[in-house]
C-alpha cells in the first residue's frame, strides 16, 4: 500500500503527545522508524491509504476508539519467561524464602508484575511458587499482573503461547509439566493460569484501589518514562509497598536521583530495592 510510511513532521508530534498524554512514554524525535513500523498494521487493518489519513482520522473523531488502537501498538510487549535469570534465582534463594518466613503468621503473600505484556513473567512467578515452595500450597496467594493494553492482556489470560515463545527462557521440563500442545501453540494449565489475576492498570493514571504489596515487579517499563512520571510512580509504590517489601526493577533501571524512599539490597545484585527503614 503506496503512502503507509510517510508521516509529516505535524504528524509525528500528534503521536508524541497522544503517547505522553495517554501512557506517559516519552517518545525521543529520532523514533519517526518507530511509529511507521507499528502504526503500520494499524493503517492496513483499518483499509486507510496511509498514516497521515489515520491520524487526521483521529484528530476529527476523538471518540471513534483509535487513540487506544494507536497507542497500544506502540506500546513495547517484548517479554520472556524467566526474563534475565538473576532476578528470579535471586527471588527463589532470597526474596521468597525471606518473605515467607515473615509473613508465617499471615500466611499470605501479595504480589504485582506491573507492565505485564501478553503474561510470560507473572506465570514465571506462578511457576516457581508451585515448582519450589509447595509450603504456600495452603497460604492465601495475590499473584496481580497488570498492563493498559487489553489486546495484551487478553492473550495473557488465555495463557497460550507460540512455539517460539516457549522456546524462550522457559525450561523444556516445565513445558511438558504444565502445558498442553494446540496444534502449533502451548497453552499453559488451568490451575497455573488461576494463580494469576490480570488487571488493566496504566502506571500513568490513577491507580485502584490494592492491599499493600509484598513484593512488586516493575521491570524494564520506567525506561520509557520521563523524570517527573518516574519520580511519581516510585512515590505511589512506595506508599503500597510492605515497609519489608521488595521492588523489582529493571538492569538498566534504578531509584537513584529520583527517590530517597528506597536502598538497593547490593548483596543479590539483582535489581532488587527495599524501602529505607
Amino acid at each position: 500500500m503506496t503512502g503507509t510510511a510517510f508521516m509529516t513532521d505535524l504528524d509525528f508530534d500528534v503521536i508524541r503527545r497522544l503517547l505522553l498524554e495517554r501512557s506517559a512514554i516519552a517518545l525521543d524525535a529520532d523514533k519517526r522508524y518507530l511509529v511507521e513500523a507499528r502504526l503500520g498494521p494499524v493503517v492496513r487493518r483499518l483499509h486507510l491509504n496511509s498514516l497521515g489519513e489515520l491520524i487526521a482520522q483521529m484528530r476529527t473523531e476523538p471518540g471513534n476508539g483509535l487513540y487506544r488502537q494507536v497507542v497500544e501498538a506502540m506500546v513495547t510487549t517484548e517479554t520472556l519467561f524467566f526474563r534475565d535469570h538473576h532476578p528470579f534465582e535471586a527471588l527463589r534463594t532470597v526474596v521468597i524464602p525471606n518473605l515467607i518466613e515473615r509473613r508465617r503468621n499471615e500466611r499470605a503473600l501479595n504480589i504485582w508484575c506491573a507492565a505485564c505484556s501478553t503474561g510470560q513473567e507473572p506465570y514465571s512467578v506462578a511457576l516457581l511458587l508451585r515448582e519450589q515452595f509447595p509450603d504456600l500450597a495452603g497460604w492465601k496467594i495475590l499473584l496481580l499482573a497488570s498492563d493498559l493494553s487489553r489486546d495484551a492482556l487478553a492473550r495473557a489470560r488465555e495463557g497460550r503461547f507460540k512455539q517460539i515463545e516457549v522456546n524462550r527462557g522457559l525450561p523444556a521440563a516445565m513445558l511438558v509439566k504444565y502445558f498442553e500442545q494446540h496444534g502449533t501453540e502451548w497453552q499453559l494449565n488451568a490451575a497455573i493460569r488461576g494463580m494469576v489475576t490480570f488487571q488493566e492498570i496504566n502506571l500513568a493514571q490513577p491507580w485502584p484501589a490494592m492491599p499493600p504489596m509484598d513484593l512488586v515487579l516493575m521491570r524494564n517499563v520506567m525506561i520509557y518514562f520521563n523524570v517527573d512520571t518516574k519520580k511519581a510512580i516510585l512515590s505511589r509504590v512506595a506508599r503500597l509497598l510492605r515497609p519489608d517489601g521488595y521492588l523489582l526493577l529493571g538492569g538498566a533501571e534504578t531509584t537513584l536521583n529520583l527517590s530517597d524512599a528506597y536502598r538497593r539490597v547490593e548483596p543479590m545484585k539483582a535489581g532488587f530495592y527495599q524501602l529505607v527503614a
